[in-house]
């Protein structure tokens, strides 16, 4: 019976192709325009509307070419051509009628004057002047009304969102002589009286008032600013304290001149569990589960626990992040950590606890640590059939600072690094460290387009590290290469010097660096042509490894899933390797 049904589908879907594929429809040929000019009159034509209406007949498509005039008419005016000459033949083509429209635009008005003034208090406004030489609006050229139209809503949003709120035009004209060819555009705008920032309202009964205050980006009387409300907004946003969150100014007192701010809030969700689960080349199965309490208090303190497991890497994570003195771009957090890693032939458990002030100063990220370790590094021979286990206890005391750039303009303690990092760490045993050391790593990442669907991607990491005796330096503070974002067709951290038993257990140094080259593909696929070269190393001079490769992406808004085969060329006789991995857009 599920066979018969199914056939019986399929014969009816089958049948009504034929009739579906031979509707009528109306094929439409242009000539005489191209570009902006074309793809208006594209827009405006009920002929493009219509072209596969059901209801279209010979009637129905003559009178849709008689309206094709006056629409490409009405379709050239904004660009300046005011009296072109439009040609329309209809046939008919099997399936359907072929619409032909041949258009001379003809001689386009030209703008022989523009008068532009701002009156008011506001009129030596930088910012108005600034709108003012921006306008494409031109004296002697082409008429356009796109740009009269920009010109106006430039000056008005510039006024009004520097706080000249009762801004308006007195005067707003374009002028034109289609005969004479010729336009006049005459444009007053009175910008009134500035406003400042009045009192804010906020809205809000689970966080302390002082506490919300300080996410503000304006102060009540600073000159009112649309950008400083925006800023407050993503502010908030970022915090995570609310679902929703909205700051809107309420009605102004015109004889005050002020603007009061109103923030109405709804509370976010307080307790947040997550589990993930994945793959890749470097951890091969792995699985994170996490717990945060957003709101432990209402001076908004906030607890997070992570368990992470992979091959590699066994950890458990648990924070404490307080807001500090500028909630929106600061934050101080205390972090303990109990952890195994596999690191090449080195095999660490330890525990750390980490204190960690973080700002935001412009385009950079600042995080100032202090970290406290305890660990024991395990490394395993093998020598005339006897094993041989070496163990190495180290405590320390390591100072930190890092800096990370962010994304132009953005607002907030939680953003994504942009490419450029470097950090600088180290300890000495005048605090009480087992190891006197000092640690610089420098990350960058960049994208370039060369040409439309073609992008050029470096990836650059160098580290050096300054130490007494190497062999005292826990294999945490060294430096691995290999894997999926350092050196592909080698495995995860396998390129190291080796210690005279043969075991890979890190080096001084780090170079390591990509180029990869990109070429955009139907629905977010990108194919890639790369080549690597790295290594770790104990000297400046020592070899570097080298592979070449191909890969594809699946590229989504804030993340790019790849798949890379890599060819070693440095060492022979090594087959290519298969590379998963996901990484952040830049």
């Amino acid at each position: 019976m599920r066979r018969a049904t199914h056939l019986a589908a399929w014969l009816l879907a089958a049948a009504a192709w034929p009739a579906a594929a031979a509707e009528p429809s109306i094929e439409i040929d242009i000539e005489g325009v191209e570009a902006a000019l074309l793809d208006n009159v594209v827009a405006l034509l009920s002929l493009k509307r219509l072209q596969r209406s059901p209801d279209l007949d010979d009637e129905m498509v003559g009178r849709l070419a008689q309206r094709a005039p006056g629409e490409v008419r009405a379709a050239l005016r904004p660009f300046g051509h005011y009296e072109p000459t439009v040609d329309t033949a209809v046939s008919r083509r099997e399936g359907g009628w072929r619409v032909r429209i041949r258009i001379e635009p003809g001689p386009p008005v030209v703008l022989v004057e523009q008068d532009v003034e701002i009156a008011g208090s506001g009129r030596e406004e930088p910012f108005l002047r600034a709108a003012l030489a921006r306008s494409t609006l031109r004296t002697g050229e082409r008429l356009s009304h796109a740009a009269y139209d920009q010109l106006k809503g430039e000056l008005l949003r510039a006024a009004a969102g520097n706080g000249y709120l009762d801004a308006e035009f007195t005067r707003s004209e374009l002028l034109v002589d289609p005969s004479a060819r010729e336009a006049r555009a005459r444009i007053t705008l009175d910008t009134g009286e500035r406003y400042r920032f009045g009192p804010t309202t906020i809205e809000q009964d689970f966080l302390r008032p002082d506490l919300v205050a300080r996410y503000l980006r304006y102060r009540e009387g600073d000159w009112f600013d649309a950008a400083a409300l925006l800023r407050t907004q993503f502010a908030l946003d970022d915090s995570q304290y609310f679902a929703v969150v909205e700051v809107l100014p309420e009605e102004r007192d015109r004889e005050r001149r002020v603007a009061p701010v109103r923030v109405s809030s709804e509370p976010n969700r307080r307790h947040v569990w997550t589990a993930a689960v994945g793959y890749a080349t470097d951890t091969r199965a792995r699985g994170t589960l996490g717990f945060e309490d957003r709101r432990v208090n209402s001076r908004g303190h906030r607890v997070r626990a992570e368990l992470r497991g992979s091959s590699p890497e066994e950890s458990l994570r648990v924070a404490y992040v307080m807001p500090w003195t500028d909630p929106a771009l600061e934050k101080l957090s205390f972090e303990l950590r109990g952890f195994r890693e596999q690191r090449a032939d080195i095999n660490t458990t330890g525990a750390s606890l980490r204190a960690g002030l973080t700002q935001v100063r412009g385009n950079w990220q600042r995080v100032l640590s202090l970290t406290a370790d305890s660990t024991r590094d395990e490394v395993t021979a093998v020598a005339d059939g006897v094993t041989t286990v070496t163990r190495t206890q180290s405590r320390l005391l390591v100072p930190g600072i890092s800096f990370a750039l962010l994304p132009p303009g953005f607002l907030g303690i939680n953003a994504v690094p942009r490419g450029l990092q470097a950090e600088l760490l180290g300890s000495t045993s005048a605090l009480g460290s087992d190891t006197d050391f000092a640690r610089l790593v420098v990350r960058d990442e960049r994208r370039f387009t060369l040409a439309p669907r073609w992008q050029l991607q470096l990836r650059a990491e160098a580290g050096a590290s300054a130490v007494g005796e190497f062999q005292d330096l826990p294999a945490q503070y060294r430096f691995f290469a290999g894997g999926d974002r350092s050196v592909r067709g080698f495995g995860y951290e396998e390129l190291s010097p080796v210690d005279a038993d043969g075991n890979r257990v890190g080096g001084r140094y780090l170079l390591a660096g990509s180029v990869e080259l990109q070429r955009d593909l139907p629905r977010n696929l990108v194919a890639a042509v790369f080549a690597d070269a790295g290594n770790a190393i104990d000297r400046f001079g020592d070899p570097l490894e080298y592979s070449v490769g191909v890969g594809l992406r699946y590229r989504l808004p804030f993340l790019s899933i790849g798949l890379d085969v890599a060819q070693p060329l440095s060492e022979r006789g090594r087959g290519p390797r298969l590379h998963l991995n996901f990484t952040p857009e830049l």
